[in-house]
């Protein structure tokens, strides 16, 4: 992995990432928690890349469903994060942004400015993280599956800009209710599932962890680093207060 540093502290977090043919994306195993990694057998089977499906899936959404044609996968970075658990309750999945509000490359806290990891992929810019809880996602029900891919997709901001959808008033990510956000979103899966001439797509949702574990004779995936928000700048006391002042007249 290429990375690009911070040089204003000892022991800097990298400000960029990157990953190509000489340094590829990081996979792993889906492994429930606690369990040792699996040993190598003879087997004509091919372990089912997961994150690999989820993002062949997320395509064909975004291009069926007109609420969501403003997502472009090419720079969506499909990974996974091994649940601590396997209680079927908690986290499925999330989408992290890389840019601040209006795709600002860096917001200022006080006298600094922070300025999210940026991460790269074959010379690409990410713009988003889609990041999938396993095994826990995958053991819920089909369409409880499919209303979460929908969840997610739905936050990424319309202008696609590396900002999240926001909508107006208190709870901007969710809106008002979460509970109306999501009765939103399973009508757009009924939608999607109602007219879809290929079943196949999503057809893989549909099988359990150890379904597709023994299927494929095992389940790799994407995995890497959470971003990081670090400091990229400190301006003077009286820069802060001018530009805090500019921000709220």
């Amino acid at each position: 992995m290429t990375v690009a540093r911070n040089c204003s502290r000892p022991h800097p977090l990298p400000l960029e990432l990157r990953w190509d043919a000489r340094s590829p994306l990081p996979a792993r195993w889906v492994l429930p928690d606690g369990a040792p990694p699996p040993v190598p057998v003879r087997s004509n089977k091919v372990p089912l890349d997961f994150t690999a499906g989820m993002r062949t899936l997320c395509e064909d959404v975004v291009l069926r469903c007109e609420s969501l044609r403003h997502v472009h996968m090419p720079r969506v970075l499909v990974t996974f994060t091994p649940s601590r658990n396997r209680s079927r309750y908690g986290l499925q999945a999330r989408v992290t942004p890389l840019r601040f509000r209006d795709g600002a490359l860096t917001r200022r806290h006080g006298p600094t400015d922070y300025q999210v990891q940026r991460f790269f992929v074959d010379g690409h810019e990410m713009l988003y993280v889609l990041t999938f809880c396993l095994p826990r996602f995958i053991d819920q029900p089909f369409r409880e599956k499919l209303i979460t891919v929908f969840h997610e997709l739905y936050h990424v901001a319309p202008e696609f800009d590396g900002d999240l959808r926001r909508h107006p008033g208190r709870y901007a990510v969710h809106s008002h209710s979460k509970d109306q956000y999501d009765e939103r979103m399973a009508e757009l899966v009924d939608a999607y599932l109602a007219r879809h001439p290929d079943p196949t797509k999503f057809e893989f949702l549909r099988a359990s962890y150890r379904e597709l574990w023994d299927a494929h004779g095992g389940i790799t995936g994407i995995v890497v680093p959470r971003p990081k928000l670090l400091p990229v700048g400190v301006v003077s006391r009286q820069a802060a207060a001018r530009n805090h002042g500019s921000e709220t007249e």
